[in-house]
C-alpha cells in the first residue's frame, strides 16, 4: 500500500544543487538533486533530455527520427525548448520556442531503489495546440514526496507542426502523436537507469493529454509501451478530438498563405519554408460554422487522424470506436472529471462574442461529432433541443453565464461518460475506475470566478493543482490543501503501482470498478464517497441526440 501521508521530517541543510550523473543510450547526463517545495523530500531531476533528433528544416512535419548521441557530459539541469505555439490560456500569446523541441524531463526519488519504481508519464493538454511538459505548470514535487513513482513529462509538436495531414507518406498526419510514441520508446530503453520499471508504465493526461492516452491504448505503434492510463477531464470522443477534412485544411492553409496548388508534395515543400509564426493558430475552417464555434471549447481543427496506408508506420489505422468494439483497448483505466468543468469558461463567456455567436447561429451548439454527420435541417432540430434543455424553451437562446457554464460542463463530461460506457461494454480488461474530483481549497483559483454568479464547483484543470506544483503560479499550501494533495497523490500513485486506487483498507473505502450496469464512481472531496449513475439527466439527453443523429456507438 502507498502511504497516504508524507514524512513529517523536513530536509535540512541539503545541497539540493548537487550534481548527479546518469548514463542513457545516447550518452551521459548531468542532473541535480533538489528538494520538494514542501521541504519533505530530496529527489533527482533531469531536464531537457532529447528523445528524438531535431525535427527542423527538411524534417519539419515529418515523423520523429532516433535521438542523436553526444560525447562528454550533457547538462540536464534546464528544460529544453518548448514547441512554438500560441497560448490560448494567456491571451493568445505567441511563444516562439523552437522547432527543436523534442525533449522530456525525468524526476526520480531514488536512482537505485531496492526494486524498480513504477513510472508515470504525463502528456500535457492544450487541444494539441499549446502547452509543454515543463515545471512552470507541472512541477514534480508532490509526486516525489510519495517516493514510490518516477515522473516523466514530455514536449511534443503542436498545431500545424504536429498535426498537418497531406495524405502522403512523408506527412500522413499524427506527427505529434508519433513524437509521443518516440518518447515512450525512449522511456522503455532508458528508464531503468533512473530507477524505473519499464514494465510498469502508466500514461497520465489531462484534457487533450487524456484524449492522447486513449488513442495510445488502441494504436499499434504504442503496443507494449505502457500498461495503465489515468485520464483526467477528457476522452477520445470529446469535441476537440473530432477529425473532419484534415487534408482539405492543409490546402486551405496554403491558399491563405498565398500558395495555390493541387500537388501535396509542392505544398509540403512550400510549407517547410514558411516562418513558423505563420503556421500557428491559423484559420483553416472548411465550413462557415467553424468560424463561430469557440475554439477553447469546441476545439482546434488540427487533430489526430486515421491514417491512410501509404507504406508508413501508422499511429491510427481505424476510428477508435472500431478498435474499442474489437477489444483492442486493454489498458487498466482510471478516468475522471471535475465537478463543474465549465467554470473555466467564464472569462470567455464574459467577453460577449461567444454569447452573440451562439445566439445568432444556434447550430454551433450541436456537438461537432454530430454536426459533421448531419444535414442543416438536423442541425436546427438538434439546436432547438439543446436550447430547450438549457433554457426551458426552444425559442430562447442561451443567454446567461450559468446556462453557458452548464452547457460547456456537459460537452466536456458527457463524452467521458459515453466512452466509459462503451469501454465497459467492449473491453476485455474490466479494470476500469471512475472518479469525480470535488476537492476545494485555496488552490482552486479558476472556480472562484463562479462565486459572482452563485456557481460552485471545481473547474476544468483545477485537479492538476493537486497533482503538480505549478511554479508559474503562486498557489498556497495550507493544512487543508496539503491533506487534499496527499489524498489525490496517494490514489493516483496507488493506481500506477497496483492498478487499484484503494488496494487496501487504509482509506476506509473499497473503490468499486466501473461497469455499464452499476456506473459506480467515487467523489474525491474532503473524503472519498461512493456514488453511482453520474449526471443521468445529461447523459439521457445527449444519448438521445446521438441516437437521433444515427450515431450508434
Amino acid at each position: 500500500m502507498v502511504d497516504a501521508s508524507w514524512t513529517k521530517e523536513r530536509v535540512e541543510d541539503h545541497n539540493h544543487a548537487e550534481d548527479v550523473m546518469v548514463r542513457v543510450e545516447q550518452g551521459v547526463l548531468r542532473g541535480e538533486q533538489k528538494v520538494t517545495v514542501t521541504g519533505d523530500t530530496v529527489y533527482y531531476s533531469f531536464k531537457g533530455i532529447p528523445y528524438a533528433a531535431p525535427p527542423t528544416g527538411r524534417w519539419r512535419f515529418m515523423a520523429p527520427r532516433p535521438p542523436l548521441s553526444w560525447t562528454g557530459i550533457r547538462n540536464a539541469t534546464k528544460h529544453g525548448n518548448v514547441c512554438p505555439q500560441i497560448d490560448g490560456l494567456q491571451n493568445m500569446l505567441f511563444v516562439p520556442g523552437s522547432e527543436d523541441c523534442l525533449f522530456l524531463n525525468v524526476y526520480s526519488p531514488c536512482l537505485d531503489p531496492e526494486s524498480p519504481l513504477a513510472v508515470m508519464v504525463y502528456i500535457h493538454g492544450g487541444g494539441y495546440a499549446f502547452g509543454s511538459g515543463n515545471d512552470d505548470h507541472y512541477g514534480p514535487d508532490f509526486l516525489m514526496n510519495s517516493k514510490n513513482v518516477i515522473l516523466v513529462t514530455i514536449n511534443y509538436r503542436l498545431d500545424t507542426l504536429g498535426f498537418l495531414c497531406l495524405d502522403i507518406k512523408e506527412v500522413p498526419g499524427n506527427t505529434g502523436m508519433k513524437d509521443q510514441v518516440a518518447a515512450l520508446r525512449w522511456i522503455q530503453a532508458n528508464i531503468k537507469n533512473f530507477g524505473g520499471d519499464p514494465k510498469k508504465v502508466t500514461l497520465v493526461g489531462e484534457s487533450g493529454g487524456a484524449a492522447s492516452c486513449f488513442l495510445h491504448a488502441v494504436s499499434p505503434m504504442s503496443r507494449g509501451l505502457f500498461h495503465r492510463i489515468i485520464a483526467m477531464s477528457s476522452g477520445p470522443l470529446n469535441e476537440f478530438n473530432t477529425e473532419f477534412e484534415q487534408t482539405r485544411r492543409a490546402y486551405v492553409l496554403g491558399n491563405n498563405l498565398g500558395f495555390k496548388t493541387t500537388n501535396p508534395k509542392a505544398l509540403l515543400r512550400y510549407l517547410q519554408t514558411v516562418p513558423v509564426r505563420q503556421l500557428l493558430n491559423t484559420n483553416v475552417s472548411v465550413i462557415a460554422a467553424e468560424n463561430y464555434m469557440h475554439f477553447l471549447v469546441k476545439g482546434y481543427y488540427l487533430v489526430p487522424v486515421v491514417e491512410k496506408d501509404l507504406g508508413q508506420e501508422r499511429f491510427l489505422v481505424e476510428p477508435i470506436e472500431c478498435s474499442v468494439k474489437k477489444g483492442l483497448h486493454k489498458a487498466d483505466t482510471f478516468i475522471g472529471y471535475t465537478s463543474y468543468e465549465g467554470l473555466f469558461s467564464i472569462s470567455f463567456i464574459e467577453n460577449g462574442k461567444i454569447v452573440e455567436n451562439y445566439k445568432r447561429f444556434p447550430e454551433v451548439l450541436v456537438p461537432r461529432n454530430i454536426f459533421y454527420e448531419s444535414t442543416p435541417l438536423m442541425h436546427m432540430i438538434h439546436a432547438d433541443l439543446i436550447k430547450k434543455f438549457y433554457t426551458g424553451s426552444r425559442l430562447k437562446a442561451l443567454n446567461t453565464v450559468q446556462q453557458f457554464v452548464n452547457y460547456f460542463t456537459d460537452i466536456f463530461t458527457y463524452p467521458i461518460f459515453r466512452y466509459a460506457r462503451r469501454l465497459s461494454n467492449f473491453n476485455r480488461n474490466d479494470n476500469i475506475y471512475m472518479y469525480q474530483f470535488a476537492s476545494v481549497s485555496n488552490r482552486n483559483v479558476l472556480s472562484q470566478e463562479g462565486i459572482r454568479y452563485g456557481l460552485d464547483g471545481v473547474a476544468h484543470t483545477e485537479d492538476l493543482y493537486y497533482l503538480f506544483h505549478p511554479n508559474a503560479l503562486n498557489l498556497p499550501i495550507d493544512e487543508n490543501s496539503s491533506n487534499l494533495i496527499k489524498q489525490f497523490i496517494a490514489l493516483l500513485t496507488n493506481f500506477a503501482v497496483f492498478g487499484n486506487p484503494t488496494p487496501d483498507s487504509s482509506f476506509g473505502v473499497t473503490w468499486p470498478k466501473y461497469t455499464t450496469e452499476s456506473e459506480k464512481y467515487v467523489v474525491i472531496g474532503q473524503n472519498l464517497t461512493i456514488a453511482a449513475h453520474p449526471s443521468p439527466i445529461t447523459i439521457n439527453f445527449y444519448e438521445y441526440l446521438f441516437h437521433l443523429a444515427g450515431l450508434k456507438f
